[in-house]
Order: C-alpha cells, then structure tokens, then sequence
C-alpha cells in the first residue's frame, strides 16, 4: 500500500510541470536506383549538411544484398569527396583529469597523507587517489579506490553517493529487469538501505546485507495477515488513562494528551505548557491558527508515549515533520525523517518528497530521494527538477543547507556529465558547482581544469584560458597545457611555445611536453619534438598519427600504414582504427578498410567517421556494396582462422559482422567482450557483456553473464553463486569454466586445485566450440602444472593446438621449460611467433628460453611491438645491475617509469636505490608503490628497512 500512496499528491504536484514532446520523423526520399552515383549523390547530401538517415534508402538495400558488387575505384573517388586526414584536425585532446609533473612523488605524497591523517578522514584521502587514479589506464584501480572510499565513509551522504558511484561503474542502469533501488551485489557497500545507517565501520562493508532476509520475513508477515484489516490511522493507540490531563482543540476535533509527555518532545512545549504563558494553565488548548490539523497533534500525541511514528499515515508523518520542526522537536523530527526515508523506492517519490525534505531540513529524507537520484543515472538528469536542483546555485544553496552539498557529490556528477556530452551546458554548470564546492588545493585544480577542458571543447577559448590560468595558479602544472592551447587557438602561437618551452626547462621533461610543443612549430623541429615525445613516451598516439597523416599527404600510404600500426599493435583505439581505414580506402583495399570500421565500432558504436561528418555504420554498409558478402557459416570459418592467428582486430570484425546478421546473438556478444579484454579495451568489453546478459534467451546464459560482470568488479562469492545457480538449471560448459576461473584465481592450494580440475573437465564434457574449448584446455593444462601433473598438461596442450588453440605453444614451452627441455620450449614459442599476428608476448616469453644475447634481441623486440610490457624492462635491468651498471640499471627504469608508473617496476628501482645507498630514493619509490598497492608485503618489508636506515644516518 505504501508504494501508491503519493499517486494523488503526485498528480496535483505534476500536473501544471509535464508537457508532452512531439518528435517528429523525417522520411527522406530514397535515392535513385543508379548504383554507385546514387552512393555518390547520397554523399554529397552528407556534405550539404543533411541529417544522416536512421533507415538506409533503398538502394543501400540493393547494393548490400546484391550479388554483383560495386566498382571499389568508383566508390574511391565517392568517399574522396570527404578529403584526406587533416593535421590540424588530429591534435590531442586536453586530458580531463589531476596530471602531475611527477607522478611517483604525487604517490608518495598520497602515501604519506594516509598515514597521517585519522581514522575518519580517510574516505576523503580516498576520493583523491580516485581522482589521481583516473589518469592510469587501469580501470579496476580506480573502482579499488572508489571502494575503499566507501568502506571508510562515515556519514549518510558519502555512503549514498560513493554506493551510487560503485553501482554506476558497472552500469546496471543498462541492465533489462533491474530497478535502482534492487541490491545486485547483496553487499552493504553498495546497499540503498545500508547507505542510509551513518557510523564509521569499515569492517562490516563487505558484509552481506540483510535485503534478501528482510524480504523474505516481509513476505512470511504478509503471508500471515493475509486477510487482516490493518489501520493506519493513530486514533487505535488511544486509550483512557489518568494521565491525559489537557487538550488540543484543532477546529471541532479535540485531541486529548498528557501534559507531561508533550512537554517532553521539546523545550517550547515544556516552556509553553509548564511556563509562564497562560496555557499553563489551561486544560483545553486552542491550536487552529498553528495550520496543523487534528490528526498531525493525534501523531504527535501517538510519538510522545510510543516515540514511534510507524502507525502513522505517510500524509500525516509529513505535516508531522513540520510540526516537530517549527517546536524543534529533534527526537520527533527524526523519526519522521527516518519514517519517510524509507519510503522513496522511485523517483517520482524522490521528486516529490525531496522538495518536502529541503523545506524542512530533514537529512535522512533528503539523502533517500538523492540515492534515488544517483542510482538512475544518467536518465535522472533528463528530469527538470532534478537538472534543475544539481545544476543551479539555488539547488546547491539548498542542498548545502541540509548537508549534501558537496565536492564528492558533484564530482560523481560531473564525471558522468562530460562522459555524456562534454560541450553541453549541463555540464558547465555541475562543474561550476564542482568549483563552488572545492575547499583544497586539488580540488580546485581539478575543478578549474575541467572546466577549461569543457570551455575548449565548446570552442569558448577565452573562458578556457582563464580557468586554465586558475588551476595553474592553484598549483596544476599540467594546466598550462590547456593555456597554451587556448592561446594557441586564439592566434598567440609564439606565446603558446614560449610557455611549453620554459615547462620543459623548469621540470624534468616529460613525453606530452614535448608532444604539445610540436604543435606550435613546424618542419624539423617539429619533427624532432615528436621522436622526443616517441622516445620519453611510446604510449602517446598523435606523434604517430602525425607521421602517418604526413606521410599520407606525400602519397606515401604504405608507410603511414606501417607508421600507425605501430601503435595499434599494443594500444587500440577507435581514432587510430579510423585513421588506418582512412589509408586502406585511398588504397581501394576495402577488405581492410571494413575490418578497421567493424572493430572501431565494436569499441565505440556511434562513432562517426572523417572528422565528424559520416555516421560509422553509414560506412559499414557502403564498403560492404563492394566487398563480397560470407555466410555465417564462413563467418566461423574466418574466426577460427583469426583467432588461430591471434589476430585480436581481425576477429572482433568477424564478430561485428555476425552480429550484424544475428543481432540477438548473446554469445557473440560475450565473445566480443572476451577479445576486447585481451585489447585492454575494458569499457567496451563489459558494455558487450552488457548486451550479452540482456540479450540471453535462457535463464542459465543469463546467469553466467551476470557472474562474469560480477567477477569483473570484485565480487568473487556473488560470481560463483550465479554460476552454481547456472549448473543447478542446466550443466553448460561456460557456468562450469567461469566457477573453475574463479576458483582458480582466488585459491591455490592442492585440493582446491583439484576441484578446479573437475570442474575443468565438467566443462570439456559440456557442448561448446572449439575456440572455447581450447581456452579451456588450456586452462587446464595450467593447474596440472601447479600440481607437478607435467605428461597431463603437455597432453591439454596438444589437445588444445589440435584445434587451432595457438596460444598452447606458449603453455607447452613452459612445461618442456620445466622439463629441462630449453630448447623444445625455444622451438614452441619460435612456432607461436610464426603464427601469431600479435606476438610481443612471444618474443618476451622466449627470451626466458635463450641465452643472454638472444634474450636482448627478443626484449628489445618485445619492447619495440609492445612498451607497455613491464618484463623487458626489469630484465635490462637486472642485467646491468648484475653488471655493477648501477646509474645505467636505474636510468633504464625510468624510461618505463615515466609513463608508466608500475608497482613492480617501482619495487625494483626502489631495491636498486637501498643497494647504492640512496635511502630516500627508496622510501619515496616504496610509498608510490604501497599507495598503488597496499598488500604488497615484500615492499612493506623493503620500506621499513630504509626508514630505520635513513634514522640511523640521522642520528649519526
């Protein structure tokens, strides 16, 4: 009954606020049947500014499903209309996130601001290194951050927001079936009723909630009063007693009360009732002129001898709350605040009952509707009165004055904002109120940075340059980037390399310095602050798009090819793929150039091709009028044979294409989620994991998919659960391998390990392809290993090359490694870097197999196809450290350091510096590492033993 019981203030409350909006569609005519000119004529309307159509006209139709395909040179010149890669038009984007020129000292300093600071403000300290977190490329960080911080969160409004943010990284508002308010996780971290207990008890946040027990004893007492008449109305709890001694007359209704009991909700009653004002003396007092009617003084009657609002109406408990504000009846007040906390379960009742809660200040109220707020986004903020209450100075004046108003709040909206749309004026504003909420330092240089951000993608240069300057002036260096820019962009361009040139010379430079200078100069010079860039930091991505695009404007389309595959090979990105489709079409390999789009598109679905003009699905289809159509059949056939090859990119375009023929296809979508893992492309992988789960035909899918999305954010025991769920409904290879990969990852002992065996070979027995199959084998083979089970493994892995697992080469090389067989494993992995597209990890792991020599030669090769790869690395230098190379061993740590500040590159380095005596060098490395990962035992060790020495040298 509670659930409907604001349908009739909702429809007073809407009524005057709800206008409906007409779309209009707008059917364009089709366009001639002619072929390729019509594909011509149809891109040329592009050009004139027209919408992209939502529905292909029907010549597209004819030409997708015709059997003779169009002339590619023909379709050549039709795209060539939308003109070659720009230059200009490909420069970096301003990073939107805390960027410190010296990222292991900012980790250090974080370490140290743990350590120091107490108990209760550690959610805070928390919330920072989430912001320092967003500039690494690994997303389970930041979500390790982001919980911590709500484990240590110790008022209501943290907990709301921080539970609202986990909930969010893993986009369960895109989940068919789950209201906001369901408690997926059964976790009280991420538990609405949870959120709203306040107290610090950083223990009890991994505990399982009470939300699955509570509902079942809701549905054993209505089970049980089934048929019983509850009234909800207080005048049930009054009974004759001597001690009502007065009343309340409230027009013709007399509300009998105990004088003693009233007076003890508040000193206005006490001082009205037992003070010097005549109604001390009265036994009939009138109440009318108050506004309050009998049956709010009934309630308050009800609390003053149950001090429970529980048998009120909702109704009333509202003008109870008024009453018990006005008389400042705290205890009162609080009951009725907590009362209807507990009732906002949507948010029409959070629209309506916020405004009821900021009128009169009750805080529980307020943070109800706010967690209902939060937990619907994004498609809350589509709703006027909550755009309007975040995004105006009136709404954050409002809610400062009930207590949640702060940086966190706004910082999780705004978050979600520029991921939305970055230029729009919602945005604008919430990071207005983002910097009208910043107290310290580094919340103002991320406030004013990001709006600087925005202000540049709105083109508004102006306004950029001045917020740049403020973050500057607040103390982020990196800023200056953004400020230069802007100047840049307002035609200062010798101003704009005057200030990247004395960054560069008053800090230790950086690749992105010298990247962002390059674009304030030309020809050589040029040139050679882009092989700066390259060589202080291979991540960055422009210096290669710029060389290929330059080469590309000389004619030369096979090396701007090669340019950019170097930095598709270890970090794909949908920019890049464009770029490289953009080449392959001006050589008419269209083959290639569909590849490139199906896979960007997999990464980012609503791409849009050539700077922004041609929708990319648009694309898709003119390619395919010239390529000639497969089958699904002989789609299998080309994914076997990618994935054979390890050619991630290949096989995600077969999988777009098959899902373009079977678009409810819920395994496909998991094997696309499966490859994007292995790309490092996480986003996209757990969106496909998304639309796996939604798109799942049986109950028994479903439930894996949701085990794998719960396995990806930390939630081990809840993933295992889904699948025994699965195995209880029908025994399927994928529930049986995703129970045994967990198992495998979180236990390690013998017996666990042989449970995981069957678990393994359950799955074997189960219908799946062999591409799964394989993985499987393979999977198994390597728990034989950890149980010395040696001839069983090499007989997995023989099993799983048997189908074109090619990966087994490198499990077979560590078993014939283990053998004593070096050269067996040599020759394995020589196999795998024959047949792999991608084999930057095959030359790494067959350098363990080779002497020193041929090692080098395959690190550096490792490194040359893949610098994200730390092993390389820490090989050098070990070897020059064994060498008695002790500056040369450091210097080439920093090299991977400067761009990617890994724990145990850092651990290494910090052992280095203990070993040449540089104590402080060592205690920094190990802060940045203990504040990236606390659980690292051997670094705690290493700290410990450079603080006592670093003493020592004190005191002596």
């Amino acid at each position: 009954m509670q659930h409907n019981i604001f349908t009739s203030m909702r429809s007073v409350k809407m009524m005057d606020g709800c206008k409906s909006i007409q779309v209009c569609a707008m059917n364009h005519e089709s366009t001639t049947a002619g072929g390729v000119s019509g594909v011509l004529q149809h891109l040329h309307d592009h050009l004139k500014g027209n919408m992209i159509k939502s529905k292909y006209t029907r010549n597209f139709q004819r030409l997708q499903h015709s059997n003779n395909t169009a002339n590619p040179g023909v379709l050549a010149d039709a795209l060539a209309v939308y003109g070659l890669p720009q230059a200009d038009l490909i420069e970096p984007q301003i990073e939107p996130y805390l960027k410190p020129v010296d990222f292991v000292q900012a980790l250090a300093e974080l370490y140290r601001k743990f350590e120091d600071c107490p108990q209760f403000e550690k959610s805070r300290v928390f919330l920072e290194q989430c912001v320092l977190f967003k500039a690494l490329t690994d997303p389970k960080m930041f979500r390790g951050s982001l919980v911590s911080a709500r484990k240590h969160a110790v008022d209501v409004h943290s907990k709301v927001v921080l539970s609202a943010w986990l909930r969010f990284e893993r986009r369960e508002d895109e989940l068919i079936g789950v209201s906001a308010m369901d408690c997926c996780c059964t976790r009280s971290m991420e538990c609405p009723r949870c959120s709203l207990v306040p107290g610090y008890n950083p223990e009890s946040a991994n505990d399982h909630c009470m939300c699955l027990q509570s509902r079942k004893e809701d549905e054993d007492a209505e089970y049980g009063m089934e048929g019983e008449e509850i009234s909800t109305s207080p005048s049930h709890a009054i009974e004759e007693d001597d001690d009502y001694d007065m009343s309340f007359c409230i027009g013709g209704d007399e509300v009998r009360c105990s004088r003693f009991k009233i007076a003890s909700l508040s000193v206005p009653f006490k001082t009205m009732l037992y003070g010097s004002f005549m109604e001390s003396k009265r036994e009939k007092i009138y109440f009318s002129l108050n506004g309050y009617s009998a049956n709010a003084m009934k309630a308050a009657e009800v609390f003053s001898r149950t001090k429970s609002v529980d048998s009120v109406k909702p109704e009333v408990v509202l003008e109870l709350l008024s009453l018990a504000n006005r008389f400042c009846c705290e205890e009162m007040k609080s009951a009725c605040d907590a009362y209807l906390s507990s009732l906002v379960s949507d948010i029409e009742d959070a629209v309506l009952l916020v405004e009821y809660g900021l009128e009169e200040g009750a805080y529980l109220l307020v943070a109800a509707c706010l967690q209902v707020f939060l937990r619907e986004l994004p498609m809350s903020m589509q709703n006027p009165n909550v755009s309007r209450l975040f995004c105006s100075s009136e709404g954050r004046e409002r809610l400062a004055a009930v207590g949640h108003a702060s940086f966190l709040i706004y910082y999780f909206l705004s978050e979600i904002a520029m991921e939305d749309d970055m230029k729009s004026n919602k945005t604008v504003m919430l990071l207005e109120r983002l910097g009208e909420c910043a107290t310290e330092d580094w919340q103002r240089q991320l406030a004013f940075h990001q709006l600087g951000c925005v202000m540049h993608e709105r083109k508004e240069y102006k306004d950029a340059q001045q917020w740049f300057k403020a973050a500057v002036d607040a103390g982020h260096v990196y800023s200056l980037v953004g400020f230069a820019r802007s100047k840049y962009k307002r035609g200062h361009t010798y101003k704009a390399y005057k200030l990247m040139n004395s960054l560069i010379n008053d800090h230790t430079p950086s690749g992105w310095m010298y990247q962002e200078r390059s674009l304030y100069c030309s020809g050589i010079e040029k040139m050679m602050d882009l092989n700066l860039a390259i060589e202080l930091d291979p991540t960055l991505s422009y210096p290669y798009k710029y060389k290929a695009v330059s080469m590309m404007e000389e004619n030369k389309i096979g090396p701007a090819i090669s340019e950019i595959n170097k930095i598709i090979g270890f970090k794909v990105s949908p920019d890049c793929l464009e770029l490289r489709a953009w080449f392959f079409i001006a050589l008419k390999d269209f083959i290639g150039a569909l590849r490139d789009v199906r896979a960007l598109l997999t990464l980012d679905p609503h791409y849009m091709m050539f700077h922004g003009k041609l929708k990319g699905d648009l694309l898709v289809e003119l390619i395919c009028s010239t390529v000639q159509l497969l089958s699904q059949a002989d789609c299998w056939m080309q994914l076997y044979d990618r994935w054979s090859r390890v050619d991630d990119i290949g096989s995600l375009a077969v999988v777009h294409h098959m899902l373009a023929n079977d678009p409810g296809k819920s395994l496909l979508q998991f094997r696309q989620s499966l490859l994007l893992l292995r790309l490092n492309c996480h986003k996209a992988a757990m969106r496909s994991l998304r639309m796996a789960r939604n798109q799942a035909r049986f109950v028994h899918e479903r439930l894996v998919y949701e085990g794998w999305i719960l396995y990806d954010t930390g939630f081990h025991e809840e993933a295992i659960a889904k699948a025994e769920e699965s195995i209880s409904i029908k025994r399927s290879f994928e529930a049986f391998f995703l129970k045994a990969y967990i198992l495998s990852e979180t236990n390690h002992d013998t017996q666990s390990s042989m449970y995981v065996i069957e678990l393994l070979e359950e799955a074997l027995r189960c219908p799946s392809d062999g591409l799964r199959k394989g993985q499987a084998l393979s999977n198994l083979a390597s728990i034989y290993i950890d149980i010395d089970k040696l001839d069983n493994a090499i007989d997995c892995y023989l099993n799983a090359l048997d189908i074109k697992h090619t990966r087994a080469h490198q499990g077979l090389a560590r078993v014939y490694h283990l053998k004593n067989q070096r050269q067996a494993a040599y020759d394995e992995m020589t196999k795998l870097i024959e047949k792999a597209r991608d084999n930057a990890s095959a030359y790494e792991k067959r350098s363990e197999y080779c002497d020193r020599d041929m090692a080098k030669n395959d690190l550096i090769m490792a490194t040359k196809l893949d610098p994200l790869r730390t092993y390389p690395y820490r090989y050098r230098a070990a070897v020059l450290m064994d060498d008695h190379k002790e500056a040369e061993a450091i210097a080439e740590l920093n090299r991977a350091i400067a761009f990617r500040p890994d724990p145990q590159l850092l651990h290494l380095r910090a052992a280095f510096y203990e070993s040449i005596g540089d104590h402080m060098s060592t205690i920094r490395d190990c802060e940045a590492v203990l504040c990236l990962d606390p659980s690292q035992a051997d670094t705690l060790e290493l700290f410990k033993r450079a603080c006592q020495h670093l003493n020592e040298q004190q005191q002596t």
